[in-house]
Parts: C-alpha cells; structure tokens; sequence
C-alpha cells in the first residue's frame, strides 16, 4: 500500500510522523510520502515538499505567499498523479488539504482526515465538501465526534495524540533547575512555529514583556523555539529589546512546564501547556480583512481550545479582541501578582487534561488509515492516464 501524508504546518508533522511510525510498526512494507517537515524526515518518510514553502494563516496572508503556495501545489499533484497512492491522509490545514482530497478523489485515492477542520468553530459550510470527499476521519476532541454525527457523518474519536506524547509529566523541580532558578516569575513567550508568526508576534511579546518588567523587576524571560525557526536568527531579533530572554532550543516541554506563565499564541500549542499544566493569556492576530472574515463566519464563543473542551474561559484569550502588548501584559501581571488565580487556573488545565487522556492513539489512526485504504481503489485513466482537471 502507497499512503501520502499532508502535513502542512509543524504540529501536523509531529503527529504526522507518530502516524508514519505506528504505520510501518503494523504494515512495515508500506511506502508512505508526504509533505511535511523535519519530524517526518526524521521518521524516514520522503518529503515530497517541505511544509515551510506554504505554513501561513489568514487570508490576506496567503495572497502574498501564493507563487509558492502555488508551485508546491503543482509539485504534489504531478507526484500523486505519478505514484497514486492508495490513501492521502490530510492532517488539519483544511484550506490546502481539502483541495488536495479533491484532487485525490479524482485519481482514485481513498482520503483519510485525521484532526479535523475546526468548521464547528466557523465556515461550517464546509462540513458538506468533508462529507462528499473523506472516506474515513479521526477526531481529537470530545465534542467533535457529535458534531459530525449531527451532519451524518460517521467519524473515530481517539483522544488527543498529545495525551499520548505527553502520559508523563517532566519533573516540576528538575525543570525549574534548568530554567527557573531564581526568585522572580518565569514568563514564556511562545510567538508560534510559522516564521511569519514570529515576524509578527515577536515584537508584541518583547513589548509585553517590558511592560511586565517595569512591575515586576526581577521577572525572567524565555523563548522555546520550534524546530521550524532559526533560533539564530530569532535571538539577535530579541536581543535588539535590551530585555534579559532566553532562547531554547529542543526542549520546548521542560521549558513551559518549568514556567509560571506563558503568553501564547492559540493553537495546539495551549493545549501542550494544559497537559504541562502551566497557566497562560492566550492570543492571535490577523490582518484586519481576516478578522472581518472570521468574526463574520465565526459559530462559537471561545479560539483557545482549553476554553472550547471546558466550555468557559479559564485561560484569558485575546483572539477575537485585538491583542496588544498592554493587553497581555496586564492580563499576565493579575495572574502574576495573584497567586491563588494561577492555581485555579491550573487546575482548570488539570481538568482539560484529564477529558482529553488516552492512550495509543497513533497506533489506533494507523489501523483506521489501513484499513480505509485495504479495498479496492478505481484510478480513472489508469496510471499515466489522462490528466484530471486542476481543481
């Protein structure tokens, strides 16, 4: 069996690359390609693209990245066309990815999504196209599962693959000693995995934290940087603040776990610092025509997915509100200066934790991803067949 994995931010390529392992351990003759990033590289998987050429977020963003957008899209599907795999499995990036279920339900291939669209959060709309192009899916979070069956489609809940990952907790006290061994608050600033994120965020967050440090003097800063972003070049951008901030490389878990806040961008990246169970003031921001968008298709109450599961915000978020470097900063220093509001918080996060805990995940998408792809596949044209149309 031939599977292409399409992976196209850093979070889908960690879980992407989990997939691929769990994979090969049950069906070892499998081949499997993708696009992704250094994760699944590592996996031993071929990247066909590298997901950073296309990693963006926003409407009005993507228009400027849209020649390469645009040429890793022809890449990818000469190569489908040239090898049909069996199974395309789309892991989130719904924008990307269900044009490519499209394309890969015209040359015949079975289409598995795994993490689903957020469409119950906005474009609901959207749920049609999923029920007519994806042959199986597997979902991450509690409510989703009724969700889709309330559109009548019939999907597998199978818990968070972070519960997974993260089943043990890195030692509170060995993580303090490597990051926190001085008196002051320790304040993670998290700007995202996408160098445009950074480009973005990093000087709202070292704003911010200015702010932070003019009340609270002896504060320390760190920076965890994903494997997408040169660290290097992140540091002399953060050096340029005269602001005391660490940067730290390859071990983004013992560094938030080790914090006593962190401003975060949303994502799956709150979700990382729920199961660490380290309070946060999540944020995001886009241009202001993605924001008319989203506020005008947008069909829930909350962006940070700690407040989705709990259904009520007990992380501060400034997503749909403008965030600004003031913002944040105040939202921080009253959970700072507060120390009983950190740990409600805290255990609101032990809660999310807990709905979300499972275990073997990667090897249970594996078999569903198999087993979608064990029938019979028609390939119109045959292999070398006729071209189907671009979109």
């Amino acid at each position: 069996m031939e599977i292409f994995i399409s992976a196209g931010e850093a979070s889908s390529d960690l879980h992407g690359a989990k997939l691929a392992r769990a994979i090969l351990s049950i069906a070892p003759e499998t081949g499997i390609s993708c696009l992704g990033g250094a994760q699944l590289r590592a996996a031993g998987v071929p990247v066909i693209v590298d997901n950073r050429n296309i990693s963006v977020v926003g409407i009005s963003e993507v228009f400027a990245q849209v020649r390469q957008i645009y040429a890793a899209w022809m890449k990818i599907r000469s190569y489908l066309l040239a090898n049909r795999p069996s199974v395309v499995v789309l892991i989130d990036f719904p924008d990307f990815n269900l044009l490519l279920a499209r394309f890969a339900k015209k040359i015949g291939a079975k289409v598995f999504y795994y993490i689903s669209p957020q469409i119950w959060a906005w474009r609901e709309y959207r749920v049609k196209k999923i029920r007519r192009l994806v042959d199986g899916m597997a979902v991450i979070l509690p409510f989703e599962k009724d969700f889709y069956a309330s559109h009548g489609i019939e999907v597998h809940y199978v818990g968070h693959p972070l519960a997974d990952s993260m089943k043990n907790l890195p030692d509170k006290a060995r993580c303090d000693a490597l990051y926190h061994p001085f008196d002051g608050p320790l304040v993670g600033l998290l700007p995202g995995s996408r160098r445009k994120e950074v480009e973005r965020f990093l000087g709202m967050l070292m704003e911010a934290a200015r702010f932070i440090r003019n009340t609270l003097p002896h504060a320390g800063f760190l920076i965890p940087v994903a494997s997408s972003i040169d660290a290097r070049e992140l540091e002399a951008r953060a050096a340029s603040w005269s602001i005391p901030v660490r940067i730290v490389t390859n071990d983004t878990y013992n560094a938030v776990r080790a914090c006593d806040l962190i401003l975060t961008k949303t994502g799956t990246v709150t979700l990382e610092a729920a199961m660490l169970e380290t309070p946060m003031v999540a944020f995001y921001k886009v241009s202001r025509v993605t924001r008319f968008i989203a506020e005008s298709l947008a069909t829930v109450n909350f962006v940070a997915l700690p407040n989705l599961i709990a259904n009520r915000e007990i992380v501060p978020e400034f997503a749909r509100k403008e965030p600004t470097a003031e913002l944040l900063a105040e939202s921080a220093l009253t959970l700072l200066q507060n120390p009983v509001l950190l740990e409600t918080q805290r255990l609101e996060l032990r809660r999310v934790r807990q709905k979300l805990d499972s275990s073997g995940i990667s090897e249970r998408v594996a078999q569903l991803v198999l087993d979608t792809g064990g029938g019979e596949t028609p390939i119109p044209g045959g292999r070398g067949g006729n071209l189907p149309p671009l979109f």
